[in-house]
């Protein structure tokens, strides 16, 4: 008889294990809750990388509508005309009429405009204070030759005093209105005792004082005197005149257009009009650096979060080389580590996304409030943050993750 060899019945497989969705969200819980003053710690680099990133756009899209305010309500309504006769020929004399301030105020949608220059003349114009002597210092300050519409346009807040009318420069008295910090310079406190002031050997009566403007700022630092009285004591300007108009919104194309022939109807090439910058494509100009600027400065702190986060995973996982080698030995495999790891340095930074987005929100919300503006976040901004931090986390969790999936049971266990 023949005996065939008894098959030997095939053992059951062990069955793989299993790590499903649920678990992987378990376990990264209890890790994160495990150490909480770590894990907090660790996220706020997100937060703040988050919270900067946040930041830098509300800031920017709430700064954009008060620039265009800005440029609409100044720099929009401003227009200047420069004499170019002397380009065009050389014996033409002014291109600015003598009655130039009528002639650009008939024009519609003009506020004020004046003619003015910088004084120059043969003789040192050195400028001090009464009273004259030995004793008394002369300074070195800019003499500007304007009429009364160009302080109009200008749009000046006195400290003290007044301005110049048209009378008194149509009648070219020796008068004169100066910055504030022109009048320390010189001395002048107060014009109750209607204080003089000497431009080279002519004195000059001070009516007023201004501490700030609107346009053309460069007059707080010069002493301002009537046209008339300039052309009377120091004669015509030899070139360089300009014309500053102040516009209403809307219509500074449109002056700068029609302002040379109205001021100078036969000869309008001896004058040039400089509309002003488009304001959308200043904007956008001063935006971009901005964005760029701050985008950078919240990628940097996006940067160090990520950082932050890798080390304290890594030190995690140095730390848990016992706990990763018993799951090993009990039949977690790699993926199952990695995706663990994964899953805390992700919810992380995501905790911190939102925790990051709340604090930007709050920041534009605030300084809104201090400068009196109105707050724009644009919701995507917003509905993006967390998930720029979930994106951070997971990245920096990446190599430790990694790391820990290639740690070995036997030599876990034996440490």
């Amino acid at each position: 008889m023949i005996r065939w060899p008894l098959r030997r019945r095939r053992q059951p497989a062990v069955p793989l294990s299993v790590f499903g969705f649920r678990d992987l969200m378990g376990e990264a819980l209890a890790g994160i809750l495990q150490r909480p003053g770590r894990s907090a710690l660790t996220a706020l680099g997100t937060v703040l990388g988050v919270g900067t990133f946040v930041t830098v756009l509300g800031l920017t899209a709430t700064t954009s509508s008060q620039i265009d305010n800005r440029f609409n309500a100044l720099t929009a309504t401003e227009v200047t005309v420069k004499d170019v006769a002397s380009e065009q020929d050389e014996f033409a004399g002014p291109g600015f009429p003598a009655d130039a301030d009528r002639r650009i105020g008939a024009l519609n949608g003009v506020r004020a405009g004046g003619v003015y220059w910088t004084v120059r003349s043969d003789s040192p114009l050195a400028v001090r204070a009464a009273p004259v002597g030995g004793q008394a210092q002369a300074s070195d300050i800019v003499v500007v030759a304007a009429s009364s519409g160009v302080l109009e346009a200008a749009e000046p807040t006195l400290a003290q005093g007044r301005l110049f009318d048209r009378r008194m420069d149509e009648q070219g008295e020796f008068v004169a209105v100066i910055g504030a910090g022109v009048a320390s310079r010189l001395g002048i406190s107060t014009l109750e005792t209607r204080p003089a002031l000497f431009i080279g050997d002519q004195s000059f009566t001070v009516v007023g004082i201004a501490e700030d403007t609107k346009r053309k700022a460069d007059l707080l630092l010069s002493v301002v005197v009537p046209r008339t009285t300039a052309e009377k004591t120091w004669g015509l300007p030899d070139g360089g005149a300009e014309m500053l108009v102040a516009t209403e919104l809307g219509a500074a194309a449109q002056v700068a257009e029609l302002a040379p022939t109205a001021l100078r109807p036969d000869h309008p090439e001896y004058l040039k009009a400089v509309p002003p910058p488009d304001p959308r494509t200043l904007r956008s100009g001063v935006n971009d650096d901005m964005g760029r600027l701050f985008l950078l400065l919240a990628s940097i702190c996006l940067v160090i979060g990520a950082v932050g986060i890798a080390n304290t995973t890594l030190v995690a996982v140095l730390e848990r080389t016992g706990e990763i080698g018993l799951r090993r030995a009990l039949g977690a495999r790699g993926r199952h580590i990695t995706g663990q790891f994964l899953a805390e340095s992700g919810a992380l930074g995501a905790l911190g996304g939102l925790v990051g987005t709340s604090i930007g929100v709050s920041t534009v919300v605030s300084v809104s409030a201090v400068r009196d503006w109105t707050p724009v976040v644009h919701p995507a901004t917003v509905a993006a943050a967390p998930f720029v931090g979930l994106l951070t986390g997971v990245l920096a969790g990446l190599y430790p993750s990694w790391r820990a999936s290639r740690i070995q049971p036997v030599e876990a266990l034996r440490r």
